[in-house]
Parts: structure tokens; C-alpha cells; sequence
């Protein structure tokens, strides 16, 4: 947290995944400490117009072990605070840091090709009826509707989707959709608990469908 406001009760974030500061409220912030400039934070990241970034679910960072002695940061005045930093940041980063930043993007996309190419065997070898798919490509356009409509909400505080209905929804063979809306509309992305709980639904929802193509051939 690179700046606050109390008087107005809004702040700014700085993060190295986004090159302007990221504004946010005091009431999408909650925690157990107050919000000052220099707090570590997790946030999650939405786009409103041409508004620039703003951030939800702000939250002190848990854990954070600092060092017994370490020196304080100087503080920037509040004009220089704002300035973008795509530049430098661009200059920075290297081919090596831009391979690790696709690297779970191929993991997914080989995820989702390893998936139904399990629903074709299992449709080859009569373990499905080919009208599955139907049910499958449903389960996964309601899936992407609902993370979109969640996001609507959020950028227009309205009644949030509960997390616990999205990770059903993965569970039960929706989570390729969720993938897709989370790279698409840049939701759900930046909040690791959530994205914890996504990845066990994602190796569940998996594995149950391999045991159950693979099945006859253990039982035989």
C-alpha cells in the first residue's frame, strides 16, 4: 500500500504484475489491522472503463515475517506515488520472467486437452453416450456466466455469487469455464485461496473422470 487517504478513506496499491497504481475504498478493504501506507496486501484485480485498475478484497498479507531490523522505506510524495511505472518495469523484466508468466497458462490449456481427450475415450470405449457432451459444454458456458456475472457485481456492488457455488460448479466438470473466465475476464485471478480451492476441484473433478474410463481395465 503505497498511499492512504483516511480523510477520504481511499488508497492506492502497488504491484509488479500491474504498471499503475491500483485504487481502492476503505470498504473493500477488511483485516485486522488498519490500512497505512507500506502495509503488505492481497487484493483482487478488476478493469472499470477507462477508470484505470481497482482493487477488491483487500486484505493485510498473512504471515509476513519482517526483518528485526530493517530500515524504513522513504516515502515519495503523493504526486510522485502516482506516476505510471510500465516503463521501467517493461525494461526489467526479462525473457526468462516472461516464460514463467506463460508457463501456467500452457498448464492449463494441456489440462483442459488432456480432459477431453479423456471424455473421447471414454465415449469410445462406451463409457458415455455421445449426448454427454451436451450436458458438458452446458455445465461449462453456465460455469463461464456465472464468473461473469459475479465480476458484473463486483464492479457494480451488487449481490456477489458465493464462492462455494463457483467451486461446485468446477467440481461437477465446469472448471475448463472457469479457466477460461478467469484469463478472459481477469477475475478470480489475484485471491490464493480461492485459487487453491479451484486447483483441488480441478485435480478431483480429473482424476474421478480418469478412474472412471480406466475402471474396467483395473477391474478386469
Amino acid at each position: 500500500m503505497v498511499r492512504w487517504d483516511p480523510a477520504k478513506a481511499f488508497g492506492f496499491i502497488r504491484s509488479e504484475q500491474t504498471a499503475s497504481d491500483i485504487f481502492f475504498h476503505m470498504k473493500d478493504f477488511s483485516g485486522h489491522q488498519p490500512p497505512s501506507e507500506g502495509l503488505p496486501v492481497t487484493f483482487q484485480e478488476i478493469h472499470v472503463g477507462g477508470k484505470g485498475p481497482r482493487a477488491l478484497s483487500v486484505e493485510p498479507l498473512r504471515n509476513e515475517v519482517k526483518a528485526p531490523f530493517e530500515t524504513p522505506k522513504a516515502k515519495l510524495p503523493p504526486e510522485a506515488e502516482l506516476l505510471p511505472r510500465s516503463a521501467p518495469a517493461q525494461r526489467s523484466r526479462s525473457a526468462r520472467e516472461k516464460r514463467r508468466e506463460e508457463l501456467p497458462l500452457w498448464i492449463g490449456l494441456g489440462l483442459i486437452v488432456f480432459w477431453l481427450l479423456l471424455w473421447l475415450v471414454g465415449i469410445g470405449l462406451g463409457r458415455f453416450p455421445w449426448v454427454i457432451l451436451t450436458a458438458v459444454v452446458l455445465i461449462n458456458l453456465g460455469t463461464f456466466y456465472m464468473y461473469w456475472r459475479d465480476k458484473d457485481a463486483a464492479i457494480n456492488e451488487t449481490r456477489r455469487t458465493p464462492e462455494d457455488q463457483l467451486h461446485a460448479l468446477a467440481l461437477v466438470g465446469g472448471w475448463p469455464g472457469a479457466w477460461f473466465a478467469q484469463q478472459i475476464l481477469r477475475h478470480k485471478t489475484s485471491k490464493q485461496p480461492f485459487r487453491l480451492v479451484y486447483w483441488i476441484t480441478v485435480g478431483a473433478n480429473t482424476m474421478a473422470l480418469l478412474t472412471w474410463v480406466l475402471w474396467p481395465a483395473f477391474a478386469g
